[in-house]
């Protein structure tokens, strides 16, 4: 996010961040651990149910396309199934995202305005309602639904290639992590943009931030934080999965007919 957000450097001066390692570094000096870590709180609270929600959403998209249980999908139908999991889980998502974004970049700007997750919350919504707090919906939708789309596509053909073990779980889901993310960051940039801008810089919402950052930084800026996001997603999204996998066969285990 802080990447994604820094500001457009002056004429002769560098940005503030070269790149993903000088932005962890100089976070890391200015700010210490805790600073890695800040805007945490709020994507941690809502993510178990938001990864409920999504694995729900996509068997639910699978059920909707067969006709009998057995019936295998197509690997489209198995890309609209995904989308459908993004339709639902954008719903926690969004204020979420918008608490972490502006959590993560006040340290940077020398603002300190928020003392954390819960009072951004209450000031969001003292200053414009319950749509302050949504603010940067349809952008997160326009990362989601696509993105989750080919998140599941990706696991369920690599999954298919060969038996399941824990480490062909991990394989596949950290692929599909990448996968998913490949799609996924030039939307993620932009609502990154719209979220942490002030009250009215954009009243035309995601094509103006898409023009000035086409005008001023060039289609490269839709890549900002790409290397971050990277190494971020095989980990995460392999120990997601296997997570799944695991859990599922618990609960065939100890129940079986449910």
């Amino acid at each position: 996010v802080r990447l994604q957000t820094q500001p457009k450097p002056q004429p002769g001066q560098p940005p503030l961040y070269s790149g993903t390692f000088d932005c962890f570094k100089k976070t890391l000096i200015g700010e210490g651990v805790r600073g890695l870590y800040r805007g945490m709180a709020a994507p941690i609270v809502g993510v178990t149910p938001m990864f409920a929600v999504c694995f729900f959403g996509f068997g639910l998209g699978k059920k909707l396309q067969q006709r009998k249980p057995d019936d295998v999908l197509t690997y489209p139908q198995l890309f609209a199934a995904g989308m459908l999991s993004g339709v639902f889980t954008t719903v926690i998502m969004a204020p979420g995202e918008r608490i972490k974004c502006l959590l993560q970049i006040q340290a940077a700007t020398g603002e300190t305005k928020y003392s954390g997750p819960l009072d951004c919350a209450k000031q969001l919504y003292r200053e414009a309602g319950i749509r302050g707090v949504y603010k940067g919906t349809v952008l997160t939708l326009m990362r989601d639904v696509p993105a989750s789309g080919m998140y599941f596509m990706t696991y369920e053909w690599l999954k298919n290639v060969s038996d399941l073990s824990v480490p062909r779980i991990l394989f596949a889901g950290g692929l599909a992590g990448i996968f998913n993310w490949a799609v996924a960051i030039p939307p993620d940039v932009l609502k990154s943009r719209f979220q942490t801008a002030p009250p009215g810089k954009y009243p035309n919402g995601f094509r103006d931030v898409l023009r000035e950052l086409i005008r001023e930084e060039g289609i490269a800026s839709l890549y900002k934080g790409f290397t971050a996001v990277m190494i971020r997603a095989f980990p995460a999204n392999a120990a997601c999965f296997l997570g799944f996998e695991v859990a599922m066969k618990f609960l065939n285990w100890i129940a079986p007919g449910l």
